[in-house]
This record gives C-alpha cells, structure tokens and sequence, in this order.
C-alpha cells in the first residue's frame, strides 16, 4: 500500500535529477495476489521499491514502467491471470489487474508532495482514477483531503463534481471500490494506540502496533521505562501518575487503549479513567481471577456495567500466546481486527 517513506522516495529522486516511475494498482477483479491501492517504485537503474504482487506481471509492469520514461506520459494496462500471467508462478487466479503507470515528471510533483503531506498529517485522503483515458490520452487523476476537499488534480479530464458525489466519508473507512468508471483508493486516517505500561509487553506492542501503522503513545509513571531509548518504535512517551495523566488525554472513535501496567492496582486505576471515555478499543491483561476482581471493584466505584462489557479482557486472539513476542502479536492481532473489520 502507499506509504510516506515510499512517496518520500519519490520525492528525494526527483530531487536529486532521477527518473523515476509511480506505478499503482487501480482496480482488481476475481482472485489476485495484491488488492487494489498497492504501490511500487521503479527507478531508472531498474531498482525497485514496493511490490505490486511479484511474479510475471510485475516484471511486466516494471518493463513498461522503464518505457514510459522515454515518452513522460502516463498509461493503464491490464492483465488477466491465466496462463499468459501466472502459469510460471502458479498465479492462475482467474482474475484481473488494472495498473497505473506514471513516469513522474515535473508537472506531477506537487501531486506527490501534496498526497505525502495528507499522509504526514495522519487524517486520510482518498485518490479518484479515471479508468479510461480521454482522446488524448490523458488520465485524470483527484485527490481529496479527509474532508472531501479536492487539494490536487492531474489531468482532469472527469468533472470533479460527478467524483465528487461517489465518495465515500473516511469514517467508514472505506476498502478501495469502483463507481462508474472511477477507482476510489483511499488512505484511512492512522488510529492512535494509547499503551498504559512501559513494561516488556508494552514495549513489544509499541514495536509491533508501529510496523502496522498505529501511532503509539506510551505512558508510564516510570521514566526509566517510558522513554524513546527503550521503546523508540513509539511516537510520544508520556511520564506521570496515572490519575494526573490519563483524565488529561484526548480520547475519539479513532483512539485504541490497551492497559498493560506491571501491577493489578495500577491497571484499576488505568481502567477506571478509560473505561467511561468511549475509546474505539479498551484492552487489559490478566487473568480471569484478576479481570474477574477488577471489574468487581469498579462495579463498586459506580462503573456500570454496560460500559464494563466494552472492555476486552483478557485482551488479545487466543492463539496460545506464551512469550512476550507471542502476547504482543495476539494483542494487536485483536486490534488490526477492530480497526479494519468494525
């Protein structure tokens, strides 16, 4: 999928006078190896950088991609997985890929900068492709912002209004789609991960939530524990006790909690102030015992017992997790599910 480092990529070559190739999956139909919205590089030296699925098409596609920067003109190609596209590679899916090829010239920058800058601010934006070039040959190309906004155009060659009525809030968070000869292929806003406790489970959550695109907070009342040399896969690190900090943050639909303290009172007192902020995902560790004890408690302190039931504990897929690593990976495992799938 697109991300800032490989638009920064981008960026940086053309920069420094390279030639290089934006080549995107627009649309897919039937079984493929990739879904619509992957991205790859090609550089002029034939270097890569993404994937766009492997196997013979993407060679393929890379051999075009080198083509186009003899001419500086955009095109879409579509291939058919069957035995001219997949035999080698035991692709034989049926189905069919339609890609975006764009030599990126001058004129194009500002359409990068801009698209890496919506990213950069974490809210989202979605890309409208024309699936069908003009007269000309031209391919139009909208970027909106995460409120509907268009913020850049390439060869506009659709009525931006028409586009502009089949786009699909980011609050639903949309999968790419198609609607009447037009591929929308959104950037979702990036969640926030919210992990209460410093420890060794917390640390290798801060790892593993980072790899798949949460933006991690870490907060702790050590700060021994709770700082960028020991967990540097966080974005902010938040030292203090947990009854100053945690009824001072900003909580919204699109904010993950997971409390895992290193002691049964510290993940009491983390709960009780979360538990009522209507996090999108609220998570503890323990056992049944200690959950089963906690709960208890807050039922006492008035924490009713609706909102107690939007608490997952114990927290994480069961998938017979033993080591940190393991713990770590189920937990966010369960948060990747409530992200994409609720």
């Amino acid at each position: 999928m697109i991300s800032k480092e490989i638009l920064q990529q981008l960026l940086k070559a053309r920069m420094d006078g390279k030639q290089v190739v934006f080549t995107s999956l627009i649309e897919t139909r039937g079984s493929t190896p990739q879904k619509a919205g992957a991205v790859m590089l090609v550089f002029e030296d034939g270097s890569q950088v993404g994937t766009l699925g492997g196997g013979c098409v993407e060679a393929e596609v890379k051999h075009k991609a080198l083509l186009t920067l003899g001419t500086g003109r955009s095109e879409q190609f579509s291939f058919q997985l069957d035995h001219d596209y997949g035999w080698d590679d035991g692709l034989i899916c049926g189905g069919r890929m339609t890609m975006l090829v764009d030599p990126c010239i001058e004129a194009h920058q500002t359409f990068y900068q801009t698209l890496l800058e919506c990213l950069q601010a974490g809210q989202g934006c979605t890309e409208a492709v024309a699936l069908q070039a003009n007269n000309a040959g031209e391919l139009s190309r909208v970027l909106f912002d995460q409120t509907g906004q268009v913020v850049a155009v390439l060869d506009t060659t659709v009525v931006e209004k028409t586009v502009s009525e089949n786009l699909r809030a980011l609050k639903t968070r949309p999968r790419p789609y198609v609607v009447e000869g037009v591929s929308y292929l959104p950037s979702l806003p990036r969640c926030r991960l919210l992990i209460i406790g410093a420890g060794h489970v917390g640390r290798a959550l801060a790892k593993y939530a980072s790899d798949v695109d949460f933006d991690v907070t870490v907060i702790d009342d050590r700060e021994t524990y709770c700082n960028r040399t020991n967990i540097p896969h966080a974005k902010d690190w938040i030292v203090g006790p947990f009854d100053d900090v945690l009824p001072a943050l900003s909580i919204d639909h699109n904010t993950f909690c997971v409390v895992v303290t290193r002691g049964h009172n510290h993940d009491e007192e983390a709960l009780f102030h979360l538990v009522n902020r209507s996090p999108r995902y609220l998570g503890m560790i323990g056992s049944k015992r200690k959950i089963r004890l906690i709960m208890d408690d807050l039922k006492q302190n008035g924490i009713s017992d609706e909102n107690l039931k939007k608490v997952q504990a114990p927290i994480g897929l069961n998938i017979g997790s033993q080591t940190v690593p393991e713990i770590a990976i189920s937990i966010v495992a369960e948060l990747i599910a409530c992200r994409n799938l609720n």
